[in-house]
Order: C-alpha cells, then sequence, then structure tokens
C-alpha cells in the first residue's frame, strides 16, 4: 500500500506541475496567434492521444519526468503560404518571449493560489517553542532559554517551526550573526539574542539548520506503548500488539519511546525481555531485534510503530485568514520561497551548501508519497514548494531551458536582429552538457540516499 502510494502521489505531483506548466505555454501561445501542433504531459512513446478539431494532438506519453508544447516553426519544418502567420518564428519578439515565460510564471502564479488555499481553509502550526538546548551549542552560548517562543528571526516574525527552519536555511553558509527573539508572548517578556556565525556549515542532508544551532523543538512525552505492527515483524511475531504499554527492558525501566528505540537499535540479533502492559495484565515477552543495516552501523528494529501523542491546544496555533489578507501572505511566501530557492542556487555555485543536496526523480518520489500520506494540508504545500523550483530553475539563463530562450530573446530585442543559429547550437550544446550532468548528480545523491 505504501508503495502505490507513493507511486500515485509521484504521478499526481508530476502531473499537475507539467501540466500547469505547459498550460502555461500553450494559453499564451493560442493568444498570441500560434498554431500548437502537440500538447503532451511526459516524454517519450504517448500512451493516450487525441486529436482535437482544430489539429492540435493532446497526448499523455510514457516518461512522466517533464513535457512540451510543439509549435508551427520554419526552424523545425517547412510551413504552408497560408500558415506563416500562425508559425512560432514568425511572431514579433515580445510575443515569443511572453510564450516562452508563461510556463515559469504559471508555476509561480499556482504556488500563490496553493498556499492562497491553505492560509484561507486554515492550517494548525506547532508553536516554536523551545524544548531543550543542546550543551556548548550556539544557542547556549547566547543564552536562549528552554520553554522560550521564538518570535523572530533577523526582524522576521515566525509563528511556526517550519518558518523558523526556513529563516534559518537562508543563512547557511554566510558569516555576521543571526539574530532571535524570543520569550513569552502572552506576557509580554521578550529579549533578543545574538548567535555569530563565520561560514556556517551544515550538512541539510543530516540535519536541520534549528539542531546545527543547538535548539531541540518542544514536544509532549512519547510513551512507550505500541501502535501499528508491520505484519510477521519481529514484535508481532513475538506476541507484541497494538496499545501495549512497555514497562521494562531486560529489567530496565523504559520511561520513553526514544529509550525504546535506542535499546532496539543497539540489540540486533539479540534477545530482549519487554515486560509490557496488556490492560490490566503484565506480561514477559521475548522478542528478538532483526538486522538493518545501515551506513556506519547496523541496527536493530522490531517492526513496531508508536502511538502518536495529542499536542496540548496550548501549543497549537490556527492560522486562518480571509481571502485578500490570504492572497497577500501567498504573495509573500511564495517571495520568500523564491529567494530561498535562488540564495540556495548561488550558495550551491560558490559551494557554502555542498552539491549533496540536489535532487532528484526518487527524491521527489519519496517526498511525495511522504507528504500524500501526511494528509491533503502537507501535499499542497510540497506541490506549492515544488512548483516554485520548477519556476525558478526554467528562468535560469541556461540553453535548452525557458531561461536560455529568452536570453536570446532579449539580446534580440536590444540588437533588433536574432542571435545567429551558430550560437544559438552552440549553447544548446552547452546548455545539454550542463543539464545532463546536473541530472546525473541528482541521480547519484538520490541513490546514495537510498
Amino acid at each position: 500500500m505504501g508503495l502505490l502510494q507513493t507511486i500515485l502521489a509521484t504521478l499526481v505531483t508530476l502531473g499537475v506541475l507539467v501540466t500547469i506548466h505547459e498550460w502555461g505555454h500553450y494559453f499564451v501561445a493560442r493568444l498570441c496567434g500560434v498554431k500548437v501542433l502537440r500538447f503532451s504531459v511526459g516524454f517519450g512513446k504517448p500512451l493516450w492521444m487525441r486529436t482535437a478539431k482544430d489539429g492540435t494532438e493532446y497526448a499523455v506519453a510514457a516518461i512522466p519526468l517533464g513535457g512540451y508544447v510543439r509549435m508551427l516553426d520554419e526552424r523545425e519544418a517547412p510551413v504552408p503560404d497560408h500558415l506563416k502567420n500562425q508559425a512560432f518564428n514568425n511572431k514579433s519578439v515580445l510575443q515569443r518571449i511572453a510564450i516562452v515565460a508563461a510556463g515559469p510564471f504559471v508555476n509561480l502564479i499556482f504556488a500563490v493560489l496553493a498556499y492562497w488555499a491553505l492560509f484561507v481553509s486554515g492550517v494548525t502550526v506547532v508553536k516554536p517553542v523551545i524544548g531543550s538546548i543542546a550543551p556548548g551549542s550556539l544557542a547556549e552560548v547566547a543564552g536562549l532559554q528552554a520553554g522560550s517562543e521564538i518570535v523572530e528571526i533577523d526582524g522576521r516574525e515566525v509563528l511556526a517551526w517550519e518558518e523558523v527552519n526556513l529563516a534559518l536555511a537562508a543563512r547557511v553558509g554566510e558569516t555576521g550573526s543571526i539574530e532571535i527573539r524570543a520569550g513569552e508572548p502572552e506576557s509580554g517578556w521578550l529579549r533578543s539574542y545574538t548567535l555569530p556565525i563565520d561560514s556556517w556549515a551544515v550538512d541539510l542532508e543530516s540535519e536541520s539548520p534549528l539542531r546545527a544551532l543547538g535548539l531541540r523543538p518542544w514536544q509532549p512525552e512519547v510513551e512507550p506503548r505500541i501502535g501499528q505492527l508491520s505484519e510477521d515483524g519481529p514484535a508481532m511475531r513475538a506476541g507484541l500488539r497494538s496499545d501495549d504499554l512497555v514497562l521494562a527492558i531486560n529489567g530496565v525501566a523504559v520511561p520513553n519511546w526514544m529509550d525504546l528505540v535506542g535499546i532496539v537499535q543497539a540489540s540486533p540479533n539479540q534477545l530482549l525481555q519487554f515486560e509490557v502492559l496488556r490492560a490490566d495484565a503484565r506480561l514477559v515477552l521475548d522478542v528478538t531485534p532483526s538486522l538493518r543495516p545501515e551506513p556506519g552501523s547496523d541496527q536493530g528494529y522490531i517492526g513496531a510503530g508508536v502511538v502518536v501523542p495529542e499536542w496540548p491546544d496550548s501549543m497549537l496555533r490556527d492560522l486562518s485568514q480571509g481571502p485578500i489578507d490570504a492572497l497577500v501572505s501567498g504573495f509573500s511566501k511564495t517571495s520568500q520561497m523564491i529567494g530561498l530557492t535562488l540564495d540556495s542556487i548561488k550558495k550551491m555555485i560558490l559551494g557554502a551548501i555542498s552539491v549533496k543536496n540536489l535532487s532528484g526523480p526518487i527524491t521527489i518520489a519519496k517526498v511525495a508519497g511522504a507528504s500524500a500520506a501526511s494528509g491533503l494540508e502537507s501535499f499542497i504545500s510540497f506541490l506549492a514548494y515544488l512548483s516554485i523550483s520548477l519556476g525558478v530553475l526554467n528562468l535560469l539563463p541556461i540553453p535548452m531551458l525557458d531561461g536560455g530562450h529568452l536570453v536570446y530573446y532579449i539580446v534580440e530585442l536590444v540588437r533588433g536582429r536574432p542571435v545567429s543559429e551558430k550560437v544559438q547550437m552552440f549553447g544548446m550544446r552547452i546548455g545539454m552538457a550542463l543539464l545532463f550532468s546536473l541530472m546525473a548528480l541528482a541521480m547519484i545523491n538520490d541513490i546514495a540516499r537510498l
């Protein structure tokens, strides 16, 4: 079921984003009087195709990693005289710029509308209250205290942990100081803290900027109560049942779920005696964790999930806005994510962020499946973020991408004549080499993460 959900979530994610991107090109092309020959979602052999009355072919192809809109163009094939006024290459340079820019622009508009829908419907977030401070960390040195709620990062208001992480992520690789304002907003007691950073290096693959500063979010105590069980897993074979409360393992008290996980992970292929409370009865069950190979060390697992605790209302915040305010927030959120994406690209080029953070289709599939499993709110938020990434990346001045074509057309607009075919072909080769190299690197990173 998990694999099927991941596949469906990936197909929906790519299908939606590719369709709206190509629809942007298609809509403006038709608006400018360009004849569209084919609108395809996906590459390769069409799995489904229909020809409309105007001759446009609509197709869904086998490889769902993109799409295209094929327009009438004299540079690709001879065009009859009576159709030359509908050819893309015969349109004004401003019309061509509009057609090419429409795809990425629609991706960004989609993100604004997705965030608008979330803000209008209302979202529940966890207040950014600090649970603990790591000893010796930047946060401890600055004097931050457990129990304080973070209200500002570098002068920007933050209402949830996601916003805190985004604000901190924008500072990775930088030198200077991070200004944090925290305290007890309800009582009015707030204090400013300065955390100096020097080429702040964070391995975003293994930790969040939040944890790198030494901040740990507050969370409810998670009791060691068994939730879901994997079929035929070590826990189920040993007789453990959902809702069993683990009291001790090998005679050692287990106060919370993380202690249980630590013992299990450290004991692959070792017999463990679980003392559990089931209803009013105490039972002792022999459980042998199976071996799971992990980078650096092997770990044990029993195939048991945790019962997710309920968060107290005092730690939750409901964010709901009217249509106008939600639209403003949608634009603001999209602008913030655009800035973060561009900043991350710049830092990756300069070496401040490792290229190991580059992700490909496998990671997208995993995140799509996980966000879909977390609910509609998480999935829509992921769609919005990925749509922004697609829009921004397509606007980069790289030949083969929309941004590369825009560069040629802007040069033509300034010079008054097109860029030569020779220069465009040379740029195309460079663009292909660069894109294929980035795709290969992203795939290598994906495989390494597996």
